[in-house]
């Protein structure tokens, strides 16, 4: 399985970006995807997660109500969009696909993410 993270970029506070993580090679129903992020110095987090096959999608809750995930099933893509940034957002951001996720539900656990993508940097301004 071969991710392809995109969308980063420079924004400032408040601001709005959408990223895709397009997903090819031997994809499945079966998976999930998620969304970490990790900032300078600090631990790679959880962001958000999509399971294919049950369309549960679980947030971190330092992003709910202002990240939203959504897919195209057609293309094997995920999207992250992400409003209100804030400064403590900054980071790259990474998706990661699980070949073997819980039943309903994504992992928050970066170690159950079998495959990653190369990382997008997003960078909010104050």
């Amino acid at each position: 399985v071969q991710l392809q993270a995109s969308g980063g970029g420079l924004v400032q506070a408040g601001g709005s970006l959408r990223l895709t993580c397009a997903a090819s090679g031997r994809t499945s129903s079966s998976y999930a995807l998620g969304w970490f992020r990790q900032a300078p110095g600090k631990e790679r987090e959880f962001v958000g997660g999509v399971n294919w096959r049950s369309s549960r999608i679980s947030y971190a809750d330092s992003v709910k109500g202002r990240f939203t995930i959504s897919r195209d099933n057609a293309k094997n893509t995920m999207f992250l969009q992400m409003n209100s940034l804030k400064p403590e957002d900054t980071a790259v951001y990474y998706c990661a696909a699980d070949t073997n996720p819980p039943p309903f539900g994504t992992s928050s656990y970066g170690a159950s993410y079998e495959y990653w993508g190369q990382g997008t940097l997003v960078t909010v301004s104050s």
